[in-house]
């Protein structure tokens, strides 16, 4: 799950601090009275729960004075709609901020990335990039922001979501086990509406048969340091995604009209397929597929490890922003070719500046910190209303130019 990175403007001192204040207060407010009907499932779902391992004392923890949180059947329901074309989707994933903060995250932490690559054969880029893209690298206040205590999420969507009830009453139980081993606190699993967690969004059946207590505290956790959270990441790619080692994701191409199937990159190049940089293929023997995501635009030859991302999230586009990003951020170029009707993404200093013109004009974009998620959208979509523009929400050089002309 992709998690919104437009703030409003706190230093991230004041977010740190405002957590702690957080968690010092109780988790799972009180309201007046359960819906109705809520206490009879909770009660048998006591039963289940403790019949499955989970002792009395995790139980009245998490869910003994627990109201569901109603808002996530609104959440379910209203998900932002923008309509984004393939370009601006990969546009905005594959932005100014996130190159820039993923050189510096690299930084940091270089010795940690690679003793992933050692460990599991994970490139780098594509760990960055899924950091990047579910929590803009661990932002505090992503967390602060964006997320609230799982439980209340979890515990309406078990009772009271009749299409997936299996599924969410079994990721309750997930993270009630997660307590019940000691990893963490009903206070800190704090997530999406559904129910993701951390740096690199995990669901509980993740964390719970996936992590791995990469920094050796003791403890399995996606929050905190970035350790466990990427070291498992690497893990499910490698074993859910069937990831190669050693191999990269795949190339932009030029191919010949007809080009179709999967063979090996030999077999693609003795049949005219070569690399759009003119490069070689640094493993002849290795094979992939050619995927042309729209006629006109790029074209790719896609291997193995395009499709462990993609086990992540099961959308193509998803995939090829995040093996993008990933390769941006090791300092490789833009498509060489472009996709119909694109345009060049905005810089940095070109989204703040959209960003405090909306903000100016009455939009509230969440923020002016170059990170465009829903609530930019949003304000993009609201304006583009107001002036006439196609409401997609996209915040490009089309709108930059009428919000300078005001």
């Amino acid at each position: 799950m992709t998690i919104l990175d437009s703030h409003i403007r706190l230093s991230r001192r004041s977010a740190l601090q405002c957590l702690g204040a957080l968690a010092a207060l109780a988790p799972f407010p009180a309201l007046a009275a359960p819906p109705q009907g809520f206490e009879p499932w909770r009660d048998g779902f006591r039963a289940r729960a403790l019949a499955k391992g989970i002792s009395d004392a995790t139980w009245s923890r998490c869910m003994g004075r627990i109201e569901p949180d109603m808002s996530v059947f609104k959440q379910m329901r209203n998900q932002p709609e923008f309509h984004e074309k393939t370009w601006q989707y990969i546009n905005r994933r594959v932005s100014d901020w996130r190159i820039t903060a993923g050189k510096e995250a690299l930084r940091k932490n270089e010795a940690l990335f690679a003793r992933i690559e050692h460990d599991f054969g994970v490139e780098r880029g594509t760990l960055l990039a899924l950091w990047g893209v579910e929590s803009a690298f661990g932002d505090p206040l992503v967390q602060k922001n964006h997320m609230r205590p799982v439980f209340p999420s979890l515990a309406a969507l078990a009772w009271n979501e009749p299409r997936r009830r299996s599924y969410w009453e079994t990721e309750l139980i997930n993270a009630l086990r997660i307590v019940n081993k000691g990893w963490s606190t009903p206070e800190e699993m704090r997530g999406s509406w559904a129910g993701a967690m951390g740096h690199t969004q995990w669901m509980p059946e993740v964390w719970l048969n996936v992590g791995m207590d990469y920094d050796h505290d003791g403890r399995v956790s996606p929050f905190g340091k970035p350790d466990d959270a990427l070291g498992s990441t690497a893990r499910y790619l490698v074993n859910r995604g069937k990831y190669h080692r050693g191999e990269h994701w795949g190339y932009e191409v030029r191919a010949p009209g007809g080009a179709s199937g999967s063979r090996s990159y030999a077999a693609w190049a003795a049949a005219g397929v070569q690399r759009a940089d003119g490069k070689a293929f640094p493993q002849p023997n290795a094979s992939a597929k050619l995927w042309v995501p729209e006629p006109g635009g790029p074209v790719f030859l896609l291997g193995p490890n395009f499709y462990a991302v993609r086990s992540y999230n099961p959308s193509m586009n998803y995939a090829l922003a995040i093996c993008h990003l990933g390769d941006r951020i090791l300092g490789a170029s833009p498509f060489l070719h472009p996709f119909p009707g694109s345009e060049r993404a905005l810089t940095l200093a070109e989204v703040q500046e959209v960003q405090t013109r909306l903000t100016k004009a009455g939009f509230d974009t969440g923020g002016t910190d170059g990170r465009v998620g829903n609530d930019t959208m949003k304000a993009v979509k609201d304006f583009q209303t107001r002036v006439g523009l196609p409401t997609d929400g996209y915040a490009g050089l089309e709108v930059l130019g009428r919000l300078r002309a005001q």
